[in-house]
């Protein structure tokens, strides 16, 4: 029997993660920025990486362009060498959205050959959109000790959110002996991590007999747990998916509690910093006299002239003086000009906010946005890539400043609560 970290990794990439909004306009959802320097991808490739795997393929699909710059050649994560490299995967059967991957089975089913070409003695199948830290390596020794044919990565959530999930009853043994995909009624509150290890032979042979099977679990899982070995490797470490503008959020601020769960740095999650395409790295950060700083994150190459407290703040961001930015994301290279107050809003790459404006004024968050109520319904505002906001501009909650917005487009510079522009 081969080694684990001779597994081949499949990494599930193409959602289209629309809950995120104009975060992922451009972008799909794993290279989504988070925590400053990283991608929302970066958890799921470092955890490979940590765990010694040395072949990944990576699935795309929509918006891929963002996504294949970050990867690049994998040297960011060691995926280099005559032994070891990532591949991204889109899809292959046409060119019609019909010909798309339709669920997690058929994206596999749709990139045999290159299984094929990658012969183990398991595969492991991740999604590139949760924020984590595991230790694959023990999680395929489990698998091989229970002698399984499928073993899945399971957490208990809270039962309010079971509904979300595909949620596993298991005997006292650890196999899983019913499956609810999303139930409206749960009666388990032990939820899939969607980390799935598979015998390399048993998933060929089904995913080439039975082309019913489309999706893991809608399909594939319901169907194994009355004949086959099926296990819930239970996970209890920190694990969110972050495919919710609130979840997103939740997790930034989860970086900045006195004891954090989460910490990148010591869990040994790399970025690929070369993806910038910068000429050289960018210059510490640079706390101006008559600033304060508290409970934040701040990155390389910003300038903070004002008060910045509870956010986080990728590189290159510029907040001006009389400032406030707080209970915030920015993401890089946005400005902040004198004055302003950023109050509960995530703001994406290069938005200029004009002197004296405000985002995020007024008390009531109860008002969510008119045009994505699900989306939008807590008080945080999004503001979309690029945009450009005039002097003065007052934006109320639970509101969305789309992409590339120029000054000119604001024939009112007072957007209340909920409003869309």
């Amino acid at each position: 029997m081969s080694s684990p970290e001779d597994t081949l990794v499949l990494l599930l990439a193409g959602g289209v993660g629309s809950r995120l909004n104009i975060l992922v306009k451009t972008r799909a959802k794993p290279a989504v920025p988070f925590a400053g320097l990283y991608r929302i991808i970066d958890f799921s490739l470092s955890n490979v990486m940590n765990s010694g795997m040395k072949h990944v393929g990576v699935l795309t699909q929509y918006k891929p362009m963002s996504l294949m710059r970050h990867l690049a050649t994998g040297e960011a994560w060691d995926f280099t060498g005559r032994s070891r490299g990532v591949k991204i995967l889109p899809p292959s059967t046409g060119f019609r959205d019909s010909d798309w991957y339709k669920g997690t089975a058929d994206a596999i089913r749709q990139n045999l050959n290159f299984v094929r070409a990658h012969p183990s003695d398991e595969i492991l199948i991740l999604s590139g959109d949760h924020i984590y830290q595991m230790d694959f390596y023990a999680m395929i020794e489990f698998h091989r000790r229970k002698n399984a044919e499928i073993t899945i990565g399971m957490m208990v959530v809270p039962e309010n959110q079971i509904h979300q999930f595909g949620a596993g009853i298991t005997n006292d043994d650890g196999r899983i002996i019913e499956w609810e995909e999303k139930p409206k009624v749960p009666r388990t509150n032990l939820a899939s991590m969607g980390i799935y290890v598979f015998n390399y032979e048993y998933l060929m042979k089904l995913l080439t007999e039975d082309k019913e099977i489309v999706d893991f679990g809608m399909h594939l899982v319901p169907k194994a747990i009355t004949r086959d070995n099926v296990f819930a490797y239970t996970f209890e470490g920190y694990w969110r998916d972050v495919g919710t503008i609130q979840a997103y959020w939740e997790a930034n601020m989860d970086l900045l509690k006195d004891d954090p769960e989460i910490s990148p740095e010591a869990w040994g999650i790399r970025p690929n910093l070369e993806s910038e395409q910068l000429l050289a790295d960018r210059i510490p950060a640079r706390i101006a006299a008559g600033s304060k700083v508290s409970r934040s994150m701040i990155s390389a190459g910003c300038v903070i002239e004002g008060e910045v407290v509870n956010s986080v703040l990728s590189p290159g961001v510029k907040v001006g003086p009389g400032c406030l930015v707080k209970d915030s994301i920015i993401l890089h290279d946005c400005i902040i000009e004198e004055g302003s107050t950023v109050d509960l809003a995530i703001m994406d790459k290069r938005v200029k906010i004009g002197r004296g404006s405000f985002i995020g004024k007024g008390d009531n968050k109860n008002i969510p946005n008119s045009k994505y109520p699900d989306h939008l319904y807590t008080g945080i505002s999004l503001i979309g890539k690029e945009a450009d906001l005039p002097p003065g501009t007052v934006i109320g909650r639970n509101c969305i400043i789309n992409s590339w917005r120029r000054q000119e487009d604001f024939k009112d510079k007072v957007l209340q609560d909920g409003a869309t522009i």
